[in-house]
This record gives C-alpha cells, sequence and structure tokens, in this order.
C-alpha cells in the first residue's frame, strides 16, 4: 500500500468534509498580540505561588518564577499557548494515533509507528526519574494541562482532525521526547531500503560502499512522500552549525556561540524561544515544542549547541531464518475517524520489533529494528543538568545521561574556554564499515557493549581558538558513531571564516550564519565547462557559459553562476548514466562529491554528449530567470494550508531563498531544472557573547505563535531575511525594560 503525501491531503479533505462541514468555517482572524496573550488562562493556574511571564513585541516569553517546579507549570502554559495544535498532533504520532484523525488512510501508517515503539522505554525512565526530575516534569505537565482543558478557544488543528482534548501524562512527555530522538538511520533507511529491494544483487553491492563513503542521503522533506515518514523526518535534527569562539579570538574578551539548526521549513517553526529565571535557573535559549528543556542557548556561566551527530543508534536485523517460535505477538486495537476500530498484530523478536511488517520500512524478509531509544537514558536530567552548569566538567558530565539521539555538543564559557564533545549512548561497533544495510544477527554482540558520552572524542581549547560541527565525519574515537555525514563543506567553509588571526564579535557571527558561499561546487563546475562543445554558437548558451566560468560558488539569491550551475547540473544527471543509476540519485540525493565521482567516471564523448544535449534546456531556462533567487523558494507551509482554498489563510508567501545544499546558509533541495521550493535548512538562529549577560539573539523563519491568524504568527519572516534577531536579555531590568507585556499565572484562591 502506497501512503503518499496525495493520501494524506486527501484524507485530511475526507475528514473535513466527512466530519464536519463546519470544520473550516471559522477561518483564522486577525489577533493582536494583547488579544492573544489574552486568551491565556491565567487564573486557578497549578502554581504555588504567582508566577510572572513577561512577553516582547514578538510573543517571546521570560517566565520569573519563586520556585522550579512553577518555572517548569509556567513553561508548560506557554508551550500549550502558542504550540497546542502542534504538540496535540505530534503526542498522536507518538503512539501511532494517526486514524483517530484522517480515517482508514491512517491505519497502515498506525502500523509502522508503533512497530517503532516509542514509549518501549518509559516505564523504566520513569522509575528511574530521581525526585526532583519527576517534580519538574509533572510541573510542566500541569502546565500543558491548564492551558489544553481550560474550556477556551482551541487552534483549528482540533476542528479539523477531531482531536479531543485529553490530559497530558508523564508517560505522554516521555514518549514526545522519544519521537523528538527519532534515529538518523531511519531516514537513511527510508531511502536506501526500497532501492536495496528493488535493485539486483550485485548492483546493490556495488553501490553500498559508495554509499557508506560518500555522504548523507536527501534531506527529511526533500523527496519524501508518505506521511509516517514526514512525521518521523520532521523530528530529526539531520543538520545544523554550532560554532564557540575562544575569549581570545574573541573583541570582547569572552568567549561566544553561534548556532543555526537546520530542519525542515514549514509552519508552525520547530523552535519556540523563551527566556527564564527562578532559584535554579536563569538562561535564554531554543526549545522544541512540548519538551521541557533548552537544546540551544546560555545561562549565566555557560553556553552550548548542538548539531546532529548523524550517530548510528539503531541496527536493521535479518532475522528470516529464525524458527516461527522465536517470533511473538502482541496486538493493539486502534480507533478509526468514521469506521470500526482496527486490531493490528505486531511482531516482536528478540532482536526487536519487525518493522518490515509496516509500509514505512517494507521489505521482503523480516526485518528487526534494534534501536537505543528502547533503552531507558535520561535526556530531561541531562539537559536539565546543562542548564545549570558553571563550567565544562559540569557541562560534560550532565551529557553522560543523555542517550539519544547523539549529537555533536558546542560549549563557551564564561572562563573563556571552548569545546566540542560527542554526546550519546552507542554499541560499540567494530571500525570496519558494515558489508550491507540489513545486518546478521551476529552483529547483535556489538550491543552488549553500550558506550556512552564518557567514551567519545572531546576537542577542548583547541589551538586556532573556535570550535565548530557541522554533521561532518568525527575525527578520532575507538568505534565508529554512524556511517553517514554531510560533505566537508561547511565545516570547511566555518574553519575558513573563523580561523586566521583577527578577533571577531558578535557582527561577524551573523555574518557567518547568513554566508552563501559555495566553493566545493567549483570543482564539479570545471568538469562540466571542460565537457561544453568547443563552440558555443546562441547567444543564450554564451550567456550560460559565460556565467559558469565567472562564477565564485556564490549561491546569493542573485547569483546568475548558481543557477547557471545548477540548471545545467541537473540536465546532465538525468541526461548521462542508466536509468537505475538515475533512479538511485532521485532516492537518496548523491552529495556533490558522488556525482563528481560518477561524471568523471564517464567516457568523455558521453559526457560531453549529455552536456551538450542539457545546455540547451538549461540555457533558455537561464534566460528566463536570470538568478538563483527567482527558481529557488522558500514557502512556509502550515498542514492545514494544504487544503483546497486554504493557503492564503495558513501559509506564508513564498520568496526568494539564498544559499543552497552544502552552504553555512542552508537551504537543501534536489536537482531541480526549474522552480523548486527549499525543503530544508536553516530555521532559527542563536548567538550568545558571555561578556554580556543580556548580548543572547535569536530569531525564526517563520514566528513565535502557531496560531495562525496571530500577529506573532508569521512576523519574523522579513526579519529573519534582513539578517534581524530578537534580544533576549538576562538582567531583570533589561527584561523589565523590553519585555513590557506581563501577565501573571495565579494559584486557586484559598478557600475561606
Amino acid at each position: 500500500m502506497k501512503l503518499g503525501l496525495g493520501n494524506l491531503l486527501g484524507g485530511l479533505g475526507v475528514a473535513a468534509a466527512v466530519f464536519g462541514r463546519h470544520a473550516l468555517r471559522p477561518r483564522p482572524v486577525p489577533r493582536s498580540l494583547a488579544q492573544r496573550l489574552e486568551m491565556l488562562p491565567c487564573t486557578d493556574a497549578p502554581v504555588r505561588a504567582p508566577v510572572t511571564i513577561r512577553w516582547n513585541a514578538y510573543q517571546v516569553p521570560f517566565i520569573e518564577a519563586a520556585s522550579d517546579r512553577d518555572l517548569m507549570v509556567a513553561l508548560g502554559a506557554v508551550h500549550a499557548h502558542l504550540r497546542l495544535g502542534q504538540i496535540e498532533l505530534m503526542r498522536r504520532i507518538a503512539f501511532g494515533r494517526v486514524a483517530e484523525m484522517i480515517g482508514p488512510l491512517g491505519v497502515e501508517i498506525d502500523r509502522s509507528l508503533r512497530l517503532f515503539d516509542f514509549g518501549r522505554a518509559v516505564p523504566a525512565m520513569l522509575e528511574a526519574m530521581t525526585e526532583e526530575e519527576r517534580d519538574l516534569a509533572e510541573g510542566f505537565v500541569a502546565g500543558i494541562n491548564h492551558v489544553l482543558l481550560d474550556g477556551g478557544e482551541k487552534p483549528p488543528e482540533f476542528a479539523l482532525l477531531g482531536i479531543e482534548p485529553e490530559p497530558w501524562t508523564l508517560r505522554d512527555l516521555l514518549t514526545l521526547g522519544r519521537l523528538a530522538s527519532a534515529d538518523i538511520s531511519w531516514l537513511v533507511w527510508l531511502r536506501l531500503l526500497p532501492l536495496r529491494e528493488r535493485l539486483a544483487p550485485e548492483v546493490w553491492q556495488a553501490l553500498w560502499p559508495r554509499l557508506v563513503a560518500g555522504g548523507m542521503p536527501a534531506a527529511p522533506a526533500a523527496r519524501e512522500r508518505d506521511l509516517g515518514g514526514r512525521a518521523v523526518g520532521a523530528m530529526l535534527r539531520s543538520g545544523s552549525n554550532s560554532a564557540a569562539v575562544a575569549a581570545w579570538r574573541s573583541r570582547s574578551g569572552a568567549a561566544m556561540i553561534a548556532s543555526d539548526p537546520h530542519l525542515p521549513l514549514h509552519l508552525p517553526n520547530a523552535w519556540i524561544i523563551a527566556g527564564m529565571r527562578s532559584p535554579g535557573f536563569h538562561c535564554a535559549g531554543l526549545m522544541m515544542p512540548g519538551l521541557p528543556f533548552m537544546l540551544l542557548g546560555r545561562n549565566r556561566w555557560i553556553a552550548w549547541g548542538g548539531t546532529s551527530l548523524h550517530a548510528q543508534g539503531s541496527d536493521l536485523f535479518d532475522v528470516s531464518h529464525l524458527p516461527a517460535a522465536a517470533l511473538r505477538e502482541r496486538t493493539e486495537t486502534i480507533r478509526v475517524r468514521g469506521g470500526r476500530r482496527r486490531t493490528l498484530r505486531l511482531r516482536e523478536s528478540a532482536y526487536g520489533p519487525i518493522v518490515s511488517d509496516g509500509p514505512l520500512l517494507a521489505a521482503k524478509r523480516p526485518l528487526a529494528l534494534r534501536w537505543m531509544g528502547h533503552r531507558p537514558s535520561s535526556e530531561l536530567g541531562a539537559m536539565l543538568g546543562v542548564a545549570r552548569a558553571r563550567d565544562f566538567e559540569g557541562f560534560h558530565g550532565a551529557l553522560r545521561r543523555f542517550g539519544v539521539s547523539g549529537a555533536n555538543m558546542v560549549f563557551a564559557g564564561a572562563d573563556g574556554r571552548v569545546a566540542h564533545v560527542l554526546v550519546g549512548h552507542l554499541p560499540r561497533r567494530p571500525m570496519e564499515a558494515p558489508a550491507d544495510l540489513v545486518l546478521p544477527v551476529e552483529a547483535d554482540a556489538s550491543w552488549s557493549r553500550i558506550a556512552d558520552t564518557s567514551a567519545m572524542p572531546v576537542r577542548l581549547d583547541p589551538p586556532e581558538g573556535f570550535v565548530a560541527s557541522a554533521n561532518e565525519r568525527p575525527r578520532g574515537g575507538e568505534f565508529p558513531v554512524g556511517y553517514f555525514f554531510s560533505p566537508n563543506d561547511r565545516s570547511e567553509r566555518l574553519a575558513a571564516l573563523l580561523g586566521g588571526d583577527e578577533r571577531l564579535d558578535a557582527s561577524d557571527l551573523r555574518l557567518v550564519q547568513r554566508d552563501v558561499a559555495g566553493p566545493g561546487s567549483l570543482r564539479l563546475r570545471d568538469l562540466l565547462l571542460a565537457a561544453l562543445p568547443a563552440e558555443v554558437r546562441r547567444d543564450r548558451e554564451r550567456r550560460l557559459l559565460e556565467a559558469l566560468r565567472q562564477w565564485d560558488g556564490d549561491y546569493g539569491g542573485h547569483s546568475a553562476g548558481a543557477l547557471a550551475f545548477e540548471l545545467l547540473l541537473a540536465g546532465v544527471a538525468r541526461r548521462a548514466g542508466e536509468r537505475r543509476r538515475l533512479s538511485a540519485y532521485r532516492t537518496v540525493w548523491m552529495t556533490q562529491r558522488l556525482l563528481h565521482e560518477d561524471l568523471a567516471a564517464l567516457p568523455a564523448d558521453t559526457l560531453r554528449a549529455a552536456v551538450a544535449a542539457a545546455l540547451p534546456k538549461a540555457a533558455r531556462r537561464l534566460a528566463r530567470y536570470a538568478r538563483w533567487g527567482a527558481v529557488h523558494r522558500i514557502a512556509l507551509k502550515h498542514p492545514l494550508g494544504h487544503l483546497p482554498g486554504q493557503a492564503r489563510l495558513f501559509n506564508a508567501p513564498a520568496f526568494e531563498a539564498e544559499g543552497g545544499n552544502n552552504t553555512v546558509h542552508k537551504s537543501g533541495h534536489s536537482l531541480h531544472e526549474g522552480p523548486h521550493a527549499a525543503s530544508f535548512g536553516s530555521c532559527a538562529r542563536h548567538i550568545s557573547d558571555l561578556a554580556d549577560l543580556d548580548a543572547n539573539d535569536f530569531a525564526l523563519l517563520g514566528g513565535q505563535d502557531g496560531w495562525p491568524g496571530s500577529e506573532n504568527y508569521l512576523d519574523q519572516v522579513e526579519l529573519w531575511r534582513r539578517g534581524g534577531y530578537v534580544r533576549v536579555p538576562l538582567r531583570p531590568e533589561s527584561v523589565q525594560a523590553t519585555f513590557t507585556h506581563a501577565t501573571t499565572l495565579r494559584p486557586p484562591a484559598a478557600k475561606t
């Protein structure tokens, strides 16, 4: 059964038409910041003392609480106020409850999601929680429930998808956290497993080593067409840049940090900006909706950022040889909107659930999933520890409890030190690369020896005075952390921008985050130039040739050279090679390194013929569009904006994008010969200078508020485009001066 995006949108349309013709009538209406803040229920809150939430003009909150638990209650209320529809949708995905929202089309999606079994480790995690962690987590849940169950107006996702308010529990919170920790390996498998099933064994065996050596497959939303894959992919932190500059390289005399995470580009944004102060916490940063900790940010003493480690915290095992008695079965009953309940039979093995029984990882032979996320760990405890840390030792020690998914964590300290550490729990596999994507069960022996953060490489106070991470292959280590990494283009460009003898300041870091130079593309450009016909007669083809020759790798929106290069490359890639190779390109999005290898290996006459055949169309498109930004666009869409007649109400107007697949300012795309939307890339920014408690700047591609029609739904788009930031200070007097709207959560009145 093919689970296409069209099926999802069709399911939503059926849901709207069949289950509530009124669902789309209450269209989003404009709401000012003041009107939105009035919607936050402030009385009878589950706090022990009044909590003040100050808001700036972008609806960014700064919470001031007299106790850590009350702070967490307020955080839960803020997350629900800003992103209730978003977190309710993700909660149902985490539990495999899609059919409840879209009807029978969701049944097989739920089968795959329940086979992943995101909540498997949750009972053990609850048992291992410290008393304080439980108290804080329960406070966050109580804050969500305070907004969810107050009886006020609910976001439009509720009416359209038939969502009824249900109280959150700690189990819900930790299971959502496991969904957010989905393994990067699954993204690889979603692309490669169908290819492995389709290709002849000898063809696959020749392709696999090149893929392992070559780099990362496509971005989550680049060519993903099924709902389950998009839901999982949306939570994968499969990209990002993060860098820290030591005090001796900084003009301010203090360390600095800059991070910009990369995720699918959609509405609402995948991040929330927040600031907070309580007895145990005083920090500002970026949070993922529905999770009670800051993944990127700073406190009074340290700052931290992170990128995906591309760690392989999972393995797929071929269990086809196991006797039938070795497989057990559990049944689960699911509700189906507009239909009868269905019973799903889900198979298990000693090596994990048989995920090939679901459509996302379907295969001819039964495949079992071994995932580190099925073991208990405490990302909550780890990140709360980071938020309280005062030095590198406290930061690094807290991260030992962080299990999934693996991350590069970047550190900057008030003492001027910087560091880059690898974080996560991983099996100690052999150093040699695996012989195949699917492993024999004998390889399960590696899972008896689990390493944590303390066993992985650390770079502390390097002589160049900075550390930077851009998902490149890590250096050093006693065992492989993974096999699929991003090309070195971004990491090398970051090193070039941050290196040298000159001191840097925050304005330099702002320029770094917007850098769109792609010098790594020039080697492939030169290969195409060498294959162009010796004599080009048409004027427009000569203009393309001249644009290519003059291009310096700049992917700015104005660049004619970037457009000429991408148009010609896409045309050549489609015309060169055999059909099955082109299918592999479309399936896995080969890196430019692999494209260069493939094209360079072609006979010279074959490459020249492919370039000659692609040239006329590329030249026509260049003459029509003239610059990269005219075809490379950003179109921010809300899930409800896919429905007929709803785009104007829920989506942002498309605009020109800058950057490309391998630029520091990333805006990912597959090979295109015409207009297209960037599917993945930079979606949030953070810069802090530890010389100043107030020098903490953030920006979101979109807005802070997930409520369509709100004043703050899209208000950061133009700010983002011009390179602006929202400042979140830490000094109380600065917060009072700039966060001028205040709401107060009040406990229930004492009974007399």
